[in-house]
Protein backbone atom coordinates (compact mmCIF):
# COMPACT_ATOMS: atom_id res chain seq x y z
CA UNK A 1 0.00 0.00 0.00
CA UNK A 2 1.19 3.40 -1.30
CA UNK A 3 1.67 6.17 1.29
CA UNK A 4 -0.62 8.33 -0.27
CA UNK A 5 -3.37 5.17 0.23
CA UNK A 6 -2.72 4.21 3.48
CA UNK A 7 -2.92 8.17 4.53
CA UNK A 8 -6.57 8.02 2.71
CA UNK A 9 -7.17 5.28 4.60
CA UNK A 10 -6.71 6.97 7.85
CA UNK A 11 -8.16 10.12 6.94
CA UNK A 12 -11.30 7.58 6.29
CA UNK A 13 -11.47 6.18 9.38
CA UNK A 14 -11.53 9.09 11.45
CA UNK A 15 -14.31 10.48 9.64
CA UNK A 16 -16.09 7.38 10.55
CA UNK A 17 -15.28 7.55 14.01
CA UNK A 18 -15.97 11.58 14.15
CA UNK A 19 -19.25 10.67 12.43
CA UNK A 20 -20.10 8.03 15.21
CA UNK A 21 -19.18 10.58 17.46
CA UNK A 22 -21.43 13.01 16.60
CA UNK A 23 -24.38 10.80 15.88
CA UNK A 24 -23.74 9.15 19.77
CA UNK A 25 -23.92 12.53 20.83
CA UNK A 26 -26.86 13.49 19.18
CA UNK A 27 -28.57 10.64 20.18
CA UNK A 28 -27.63 10.87 23.83
CA UNK A 29 -29.19 14.79 24.00
CA UNK A 30 -32.06 13.58 21.74
CA UNK A 31 -32.91 10.87 24.59
CA UNK A 32 -32.77 13.24 27.74
CA UNK A 33 -28.89 12.04 28.73
CA UNK A 34 -27.66 15.40 28.82
CA UNK A 35 -30.41 16.77 30.65
CA UNK A 36 -30.20 14.49 33.59
CA UNK A 37 -26.46 15.62 34.13
CA UNK A 38 -27.06 18.88 34.10
CA UNK A 39 -30.63 18.44 36.57
CA UNK A 40 -28.33 15.92 38.77
CA UNK A 41 -25.98 18.51 39.19
CA UNK A 42 -28.27 21.13 40.34
CA UNK A 43 -29.41 18.83 43.09
CA UNK A 44 -26.05 18.10 44.30
CA UNK A 45 -25.65 21.65 44.28
CA UNK A 46 -28.74 22.76 46.16
CA UNK A 47 -28.06 19.74 49.15
CA UNK A 48 -24.46 21.08 49.10
CA UNK A 49 -25.82 24.62 50.46
CA UNK A 50 -28.27 22.96 52.81
CA UNK A 51 -25.62 20.70 54.49
CA UNK A 52 -23.50 23.97 54.52
CA UNK A 53 -25.90 26.08 56.32
CA UNK A 54 -27.17 22.85 58.77
CA UNK A 55 -23.12 22.99 59.70
CA UNK A 56 -23.25 26.76 60.30
CA UNK A 57 -25.99 26.16 62.66
CA UNK A 58 -24.05 23.34 64.56
CA UNK A 59 -21.13 25.50 64.71
CA UNK A 60 -22.59 28.01 66.54
CA UNK A 61 -24.24 25.78 69.06
CA UNK A 62 -20.70 25.58 71.61
CA UNK A 63 -20.39 29.26 71.95
CA UNK A 64 -24.74 29.24 72.93
CA UNK A 65 -24.23 26.68 75.21
CA UNK A 66 -21.23 27.93 76.76
CA UNK A 67 -22.95 31.18 77.13
CA UNK A 68 -26.09 29.69 79.15
CA UNK A 69 -24.41 27.64 81.16
CA UNK A 70 -22.83 31.12 82.26
CA UNK A 71 -25.61 31.61 83.57
CA UNK A 72 -28.01 28.59 83.95
CA UNK A 73 -25.60 26.10 85.20
CA UNK A 74 -28.21 24.26 86.94
CA UNK A 75 -30.46 23.33 83.80
CA UNK A 76 -28.04 20.92 82.97
CA UNK A 77 -30.18 18.52 81.46
CA UNK A 78 -31.38 20.86 78.41
CA UNK A 79 -27.83 21.96 78.14
CA UNK A 80 -26.60 18.03 77.80
CA UNK A 81 -29.72 17.52 75.19
CA UNK A 82 -28.61 20.08 72.81
CA UNK A 83 -24.97 18.89 73.40
CA UNK A 84 -26.26 15.20 72.32
CA UNK A 85 -28.32 16.30 69.32
CA UNK A 86 -25.58 18.27 68.13
CA UNK A 87 -23.03 15.28 68.33
CA UNK A 88 -25.74 12.84 66.50
CA UNK A 89 -26.20 15.76 63.87
CA UNK A 90 -22.51 16.15 63.10
CA UNK A 91 -21.52 12.55 63.46
CA UNK A 92 -23.60 11.83 60.57
CA UNK A 93 -21.66 10.58 57.46
CA UNK A 94 -23.13 12.83 54.70
CA UNK A 95 -21.38 10.98 51.39
CA UNK A 96 -23.24 11.85 48.22
CA UNK A 97 -25.19 8.18 48.68
CA UNK A 98 -27.71 10.38 50.85
CA UNK A 99 -29.28 11.89 47.71
CA UNK A 100 -30.21 8.19 46.45
CA UNK A 101 -30.88 6.82 49.91
CA UNK A 102 -34.46 7.47 51.31
CA UNK A 103 -33.99 6.30 54.66
CA UNK A 104 -30.26 7.79 54.85
CA UNK A 105 -32.17 11.02 53.67
CA UNK A 106 -34.99 10.19 56.45
CA UNK A 107 -31.93 9.95 59.11
CA UNK A 108 -30.74 12.82 58.18
CA UNK A 109 -33.69 14.80 58.71
CA UNK A 110 -34.49 13.19 61.94
CA UNK A 111 -31.00 14.15 63.69
CA UNK A 112 -31.68 17.46 62.36
CA UNK A 113 -34.89 17.48 63.33
CA UNK A 114 -33.95 16.57 66.94
CA UNK A 115 -31.25 19.51 67.20
CA UNK A 116 -34.22 22.05 66.40
CA UNK A 117 -36.43 20.39 68.86
CA UNK A 118 -33.73 20.40 71.17
CA UNK A 119 -32.67 23.92 70.80
CA UNK A 120 -36.51 25.01 71.13
CA UNK A 121 -36.36 23.92 74.68
CA UNK A 122 -32.98 25.64 75.13
CA UNK A 123 -34.32 28.79 74.21
CA UNK A 124 -37.19 28.73 75.90
CA UNK A 125 -35.27 28.41 79.68
CA UNK A 126 -33.22 31.34 78.29
CA UNK A 127 -36.37 32.97 78.79
CA UNK A 128 -36.16 32.39 82.62
CA UNK A 129 -33.28 34.64 83.18
CA UNK A 130 -32.92 38.39 82.10
CA UNK A 131 -29.07 38.79 82.60
CA UNK A 132 -28.88 35.63 79.93
CA UNK A 133 -31.14 37.60 78.14
CA UNK A 134 -28.97 41.13 78.54
CA UNK A 135 -25.85 39.46 77.36
CA UNK A 136 -24.26 41.00 74.13
CA UNK A 137 -22.81 37.52 73.03
CA UNK A 138 -25.56 35.62 73.73
CA UNK A 139 -27.60 38.19 71.99
CA UNK A 140 -25.33 38.04 69.23
CA UNK A 141 -25.46 34.20 68.52
CA UNK A 142 -29.22 35.39 68.90
CA UNK A 143 -29.15 37.29 66.22
CA UNK A 144 -26.65 34.77 63.98
CA UNK A 145 -29.06 31.86 64.90
CA UNK A 146 -31.79 33.71 63.62
CA UNK A 147 -29.74 34.07 60.04
CA UNK A 148 -29.03 30.48 59.61
CA UNK A 149 -32.51 29.32 60.26
CA UNK A 150 -33.63 31.64 57.67
CA UNK A 151 -30.65 30.22 55.39
CA UNK A 152 -31.76 26.50 55.98
CA UNK A 153 -35.24 27.77 54.66
CA UNK A 154 -34.09 28.90 51.75
CA UNK A 155 -31.40 26.64 50.99
CA UNK A 156 -33.86 23.54 51.84
CA UNK A 157 -36.87 25.31 49.49
CA UNK A 158 -33.99 25.58 46.84
CA UNK A 159 -33.34 21.62 47.15
CA UNK A 160 -37.19 20.78 47.19
CA UNK A 161 -37.28 22.61 44.54
CA UNK A 162 -34.14 21.18 42.19
CA UNK A 163 -35.19 17.59 43.43
CA UNK A 164 -38.90 18.45 41.74
CA UNK A 165 -37.51 19.02 38.63
CA UNK A 166 -34.99 16.62 38.29
CA UNK A 167 -37.34 13.64 39.65
CA UNK A 168 -40.37 14.82 36.99
CA UNK A 169 -37.42 13.88 34.20
CA UNK A 170 -36.69 10.46 35.62
CA UNK A 171 -40.54 9.84 35.66
CA UNK A 172 -41.89 11.26 32.13
CA UNK A 173 -41.62 8.88 28.79
CA UNK A 174 -39.20 8.32 26.87
CA UNK A 175 -37.19 10.48 29.57
CA UNK A 176 -37.71 7.78 31.84
CA UNK A 177 -36.01 5.24 29.52
CA UNK A 178 -32.84 6.96 29.58
CA UNK A 179 -32.88 7.05 33.50
CA UNK A 180 -33.69 3.16 33.70
CA UNK A 181 -30.66 2.47 30.98
CA UNK A 182 -28.48 5.04 33.42
CA UNK A 183 -29.40 4.25 36.55
CA UNK A 184 -30.80 7.60 37.50
CA UNK A 185 -33.52 7.06 40.34
CA UNK A 186 -35.82 9.34 41.49
CA UNK A 187 -34.09 11.01 44.61
CA UNK A 188 -35.87 11.69 48.36
CA UNK A 189 -37.33 15.34 49.50
CA UNK A 190 -38.04 16.95 52.17
CA UNK A 191 -41.20 14.90 53.36
CA UNK A 192 -44.14 16.98 54.65
CA UNK A 193 -43.77 15.71 58.16
CA UNK A 194 -40.32 15.65 58.59
CA UNK A 195 -40.37 19.46 56.91
CA UNK A 196 -42.58 19.93 59.59
CA UNK A 197 -40.54 19.09 62.42
CA UNK A 198 -37.28 19.90 61.10
CA UNK A 199 -38.48 23.52 59.52
CA UNK A 200 -39.40 24.75 63.22
CA UNK A 201 -36.71 27.37 63.80
CA UNK A 202 -35.65 27.74 67.88
CA UNK A 203 -37.71 30.28 69.71
CA UNK A 204 -35.11 33.32 69.51
CA UNK A 205 -37.26 35.90 70.25
CA UNK A 206 -36.18 36.98 73.50
CA UNK A 207 -38.91 39.49 74.61
CA UNK A 208 -37.32 42.62 72.27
Amino acid sequence: MTSSASASTLFSRWTRLLALATLAGSLLSGCGYNEFQTKDEATKAAWSEVVNQYQRRADLIPNLVNTVKGYATHERETLEAVTRARAAATSFQITPEVLNNPEAFQKFQQVQGELSSALSRLMVVSEKYPDLKADTSFRDLQSQLEGTENRITVARQRYIASVQDYNVSVRQFPNNLTAMMFGYKAKPSFTVENEKAISTAPTVNFGK
